[in-house]
């Protein structure tokens, strides 16, 4: 199994696994290391890729359901629906051991610690999600179970995610970030000039904004383009059917 190991300066308690698509069993098109169970691929291939990411980790992740849209789950939250699918794109924890997963194939992972490692989160990023608010909730509910933090105290790792030069949107996705309440960075979007009402959108540039509005100063990574790094990451704006690889953040004890 390959990995992606973030580059930011963590607290040595703070554990991540970041996938790619490789050393899985599933077949094209969702080889090999799809970990997606809502994509096609057969299910008893999933659980065994699941069961290769998850053989280092102290448990079981807390698998969401994506909705793109800006809910988080949290330890409360979870313990009052322990018994049905959670449906949330981003999850945060203060409880060392559990582990908090995020799923994507071009969206943008975005991983949370404090400066002690005493609180960490997890968010999916597409730009429906980014634009509505994803990460100022997570910073949120961050917040809320850090006592005595604030958000200068945290870190945010941007993973994997779809690269500038490959995230064609049209009019629709600008105006909605401009209709936000946020102001949206100048190099945000690029018009294309051959294609009329089409841009070229930076969905680093527009986390990285959104964070900083926050109050979160220390951003890393955002170096990445799933559509190009096609022998390394899942890409659904490149392949259509495929896989999802994970983005994974635990606290060790």
């Amino acid at each position: 199994m390959s990995l992606v190991a973030p580059q930011w300066p963590a607290p040595k308690s703070v554990r991540t696994a970041v996938s790619t698509r490789l050393g899985g069993v599933s077949q094209a098109p969702y080889d090999s290391l799809n970990l997606g169970d809502h994509v096609g691929d057969r299910v008893e291939d999933v659980l065994a890729n699941r069961a290769i990411f998850t053989k280092e980790m102290p448990g079981e992740p807390i698998w969401l359901k994506q909705t793109h849209q800006i809910t988080v789950s949290t330890p409360k939250s979870r313990d009052l629906s322990r018994r049905v699918a959670i449906e949330a794109d981003a999850s945060v924890t203060n409880t060392p051991e559990e582990v908090l997963v995020i799923m994507t194939a071009d969206c943008l992972p975005v991983l949370f610690t404090n400066s002690k490692g005493t609180a960490i989160g997890a968010a999916h990023a597409g730009w429906r999600g980014l634009c509505a608010g994803i990460l100022e909730n997570t910073i949120s509910e961050l917040l809320k179970i850090s006592s005595g933090s604030t958000a200068t105290d945290f870190m945010a790792w941007l993973g994997p995610a779809i690269g500038p030069e490959s995230f064609e949107v049209g009019g629709d996705v600008v105006k909605s970030f401009q209709d936000s309440g946020f102001p949206v960075p100048t190099k945000a979007f690029t018009e294309i000039s051959h294609k009329p009402g089409k841009f070229l959108a930076d969905i680093y540039i527009l986390a990285r904004s959104r964070l900083e509005a926050c109050g979160v100063k220390m951003i890393f990574g955002g170096e990445y383009c799933t559509v190009r790094d096609q022998q390394r990451f899942f890409s659904y704006r490149r392949d259509g059917e495929t896989g999802r690889f994970a983005s994974a953040i635990w606290i060790e004890k």
